[in-house]
């Protein structure tokens, strides 16, 4: 039986960052075994491909070409964020979903890249998003992950921030 006042934590979201990690390896795994590299396979016409291309860098590919440092770099960066946000996660009540869920989905998509640099030396990225002529830069659900956590965190203090100030 816990102690008298104390709230039960957000460590049960965990369980999103686990699903996420899984449904990003499974999908990868799904690419690397079904799809052409660097062959755009057309799923929307004129919007979406699978293409199969792979991440030395992080975000943008940036630093994809700085010789084989950048893995470890990215790999102990990935750690730390997700320790820090599992560390918010123990301090956060389990009711408080709007941080919990970004949280968690931020150290899932890092832990599923992590992944994929650790076992392949590069991250696996295979949506290809398009107008036209105009592509945005391939990326996988981990990236979608990161994203939508990102967002979730900015987002949801940004509301509770101005939320506090008419309170106060």
């Amino acid at each position: 039986m816990g102690a008298v006042g104390v709230r039960p934590n957000a460590l049960v979201w965990l369980l999103v960052s686990a699903l996420v990690i899984g449904l990003d390896q499974w999908s990868k795994a799904w690419v690397l075994s079904s799809l052409p590299e660097y062959q755009p396979v057309v799923v929307v016409e004129g919007f979406w491909n699978w293409f199969r291309t792979y991440n030395t860098g992080a975000a943008f590919s940036f630093l994809s070409d700085a010789g084989g440092w950048q893995l470890w770099f990215f790999t102990a960066l990935a750690l730390a964020i997700s320790g820090l946000m599992g560390f918010w996660l123990s301090r956060t009540a389990r009711n408080e979903w709007r941080s919990a869920l970004p949280y968690a989905l931020v150290i899932g998509g890092a832990i599923g890249n992590v992944i994929d640099r650790q076992v392949h030396g590069h991250v696996v990225d295979f949506i290809q998003w398009h107008i036209g002529d105009h592509y945005w830069p391939s990326f996988n659900i981990a990236d979608s992950a990161i994203v939508a956590g990102a967002i979730g965190i900015a987002l949801f203090g940004l509301l509770d921030g101005r939320a506090g100030k008419k309170a106060g």
